[in-house]
C-alpha cells in the first residue's frame, strides 16, 4: 500500500523485451536514495505501478512488466533516460498524508491541456469512460503516483492543480499535452459508489 506522496524521480537505465515471452519485459530503474534498505521482493511504486524489486545492485533495480502490467499501465513505453516517480511502499506506523493508493493502476488518463502560471501549474486529462464515475470534484485522485485533489470533473475530462514542489519532486513538470498518465481512482470512492 502507498500514499501517493512521492519520494522522488528514478531513471530508466535499460528496458529490455523477454525474448521467451514476448509479453514480457525487464526494466532497471536507478532509484538513488529510495534503494536504501529496499530488499529482492519488495514493492515500489514506479508511476503509481506496484511492482515487485527482482534484483538490486546498488541503487539500481530490476522490475518485470507482465502483460496486464503492460496493457494497463504507460510503463511498456519507457525508454532509457527517462525519469519516474517513486514511492517506497508504507511501513506500519508511517503517516498517512495522501489517500490510500494501492498500486493497481486502472488504465491511462491523457492529458488535454496544461496552463502554466507562475504559483501554479492546471492540467487536464480525459478519463476512461468506465473510471469517469469515480473521478469526482474535490475528490482524490492518482495520476502517475502522485496523490492529487481534483479541482473540476465534468464527464470524461478533469483537472487537477499542481504546485512548485510536486513540479520538483516529481516527473509532471516534463509532460505535455497528448502524454500518457496512470491513473488510480480512490479506493474508498470505489466501494461507495459501487
Amino acid at each position: 500500500m502507498f500514499t501517493g506522496i512521492i519520494e522522488g524521480t528514478g531513471t530508466v537505465k535499460s528496458v529490455v523485451r523477454d525474448t521467451a515471452n514476448r509479453s514480457a519485459i525487464r526494466i532497471v530503474v536507478d532509484i538513488g536514495m529510495h534503494s536504501e534498505g529496499l530488499k529482492r521482493g519488495q514493492s515500489v511504486a514506479l508511476n503509481g505501478a506496484c511492482l515487485t524489486a527482482v534484483e538490486i545492485s546498488g541503487s539500481e533495480c530490476t522490475f518485470e512488466l507482465v502483460d496486464e502490467t503492460i496493457k494497463k499501465t504507460s510503463l511498456g513505453g519507457l525508454t532509457p533516460g527517462v525519469a519516474v516517480n517513486v514511492e517506497r511502499s508504507l511501513k506500519i506506523g508511517d503517516r498517512l498524508e495522501g489517500h490510500f493508493v494501492l498500486g493497481h493502476v486502472d488504465g491511462t488518463a491523457t492529458i488535454t491541456k496544461i496552463r502554466r502560471r507562475p504559483k501554479e501549474v492546471r492540467l487536464w486529462f480525459e478519463i476512461p469512460k468506465r473510471l469517469s464515475k469515480y473521478v469526482v470534484r474535490k475528490g482524490s485522485v492518482t495520476l502517475d503516483g502522485i496523490s492529487l485533489t481534483v479541482v473540476s470533473a465534468k464527464g470524461r475530462t478533469a483537472s487537477v492543480s499542481l504546485i512548485p514542489h510536486t513540479l520538483k519532486v516529481t516527473n509532471l513538470a516534463s509532460k505535455k499535452e497528448g502524454d500518457r498518465l496512470n491513473i488510480e481512482a480512490d479506493i474508498l470512492g470505489r466501494y461507495v459508489l459501487d
